[in-house]
């Protein structure tokens, strides 16, 4: 494996979710949907910066909060 392949492959998996996309899309802030999921800000600005992850849980919580789809919150993994 080259090391480029591995960097692609580790950039992939810290740029797992969309949340920051889909805050935009609906005008909406990190911190305000920290207040709807009774989440800290920096819990938000986490996930928000692909830091870490939330949990599928959470997802589905931010999903149902921002009212869309869960998949529209992740990156897809095919190659297009």
């Amino acid at each position: 494996m080259s090391i480029m392949t591995v960097m692609e492959e580790n950039k992939e998996l810290t740029n797992l979710n969309r949340i920051k996309v889909a805050l935009a899309e609906k005008n909406k802030s990190g911190k305000w949907l920290a207040e709807q999921l009774g989440k800290t800000d920096n819990t938000v600005s986490r996930w928000v910066q692909n830091k870490t992850q939330p949990s599928l849980e959470q997802l589905y919580d931010i999903a149902r909060t921002l009212d869309v789809d869960v998949k529209d919150l992740l990156n897809s993994t095919k190659k297009h």
